[in-house]
């Protein structure tokens, strides 16, 4: 049974990594989705692939960061597709396309910064905004919006990263207080530790052990393992259920 046959859907950083599960997983799930990223050839690669195996998948070149840009996507999807069904706001600033700063926060350079509230917390902010005028023509939407379970105990040197993710959860909150009522449903889902291309072996290497080792299910996260939070909240199952946070981390922090 295809979950979400017909449905819409727009993934932000969709190329790679994480986010190219989660769009491997919406397609397979009958999904027309929207990979909305910066890096275009990889992009175009993985429409190409879905699209030849029979699912419907097109690639924009967006920056969320960008307005013009993120207006483009919202317009362009729906004259394409008639409407826009759900959005999954995952595209991040922290491995790509640079390698962040680990390091005091007092040392953290100031564009770093800037840079990074400009594409994890402005760009779920923008996109929101593209689309819930799309969704309320509807009355109907489900938006993601994707933190991490480090806001939770704080990171290790990352407080741009950290505090940005803090702050889609609290925009997450004030949508779903503001959109209920259009049929707008508004979640997060906060991730642990996972094996990716956003993580390279050298940071897994120096912080998963001991990450294993605090969790209730004692192995390594991968991106399969988040793709079935993110199709439940996309689906009618999670109709109920809005501003509300996910931690998929394997048990470590059970908030």
């Amino acid at each position: 049974m295809n979950r979400l046959a017909g449905k819409v859907i727009i993934v932000t950083g969709g190329a790679n990594g994480i986010g190219r599960a989660y769009v491997e997983a919406l397609a397979q799930e009958g999904a027309q989705v929207i990979i909305a990223d910066v890096d275009e050839p990889a992009g175009r690669e993985l429409a190409a692939s879905l699209t030849a195996a029979g699912s419907e998948v097109i690639a924009l070149t967006v920056d969320v960061s960008e307005w013009t840009h993120v207006e483009r996507l919202a317009r362009e999807t729906a004259k394409r597709f008639g409407r826009i069904d759900g959005l999954v706001n995952n595209a991040a600033f922290y491995q790509r396309p640079q390698v962040m700063s680990r390091v005091p926060f007092e040392q953290i350079p100031l564009d770093e910064w800037d840079r990074m509230m400009s594409v994890n917390l402005r760009g779920a902010f923008l996109c929101c905004r593209a689309v819930v005028p799309f969704m309320k023509l509807e009355r109907a939407g489900k938006i993601v919006n994707i933190s991490s379970s480090t806001i939770y105990y704080g990171g290790n040197y990352a407080a741009h990263y950290v505090t940005s993710k803090a702050g889609v959860i609290g925009l997450t909150r004030a949508l779903a207080q503001e959109l209920g009522g259009h049929g707008i449903n508004v979640n997060t889902i906060a991730p642990g530790l996972i094996m990716s291309v956003e993580n390279p072996p050298e940071i897994v290497v120096q912080s998963n052990v001991r990450r294993v080792q605090l969790r209730s299910i004692k192995r390594d996260g991968h991106p399969r393992d988040l793709v079935g939070s993110l199709v439940f909240l996309l689906s009618p199952d999670s109709d109920f259920m809005t501003g509300e946070t996910l931690v998929v981390d394997g048990g470590s922090r059970m908030i």
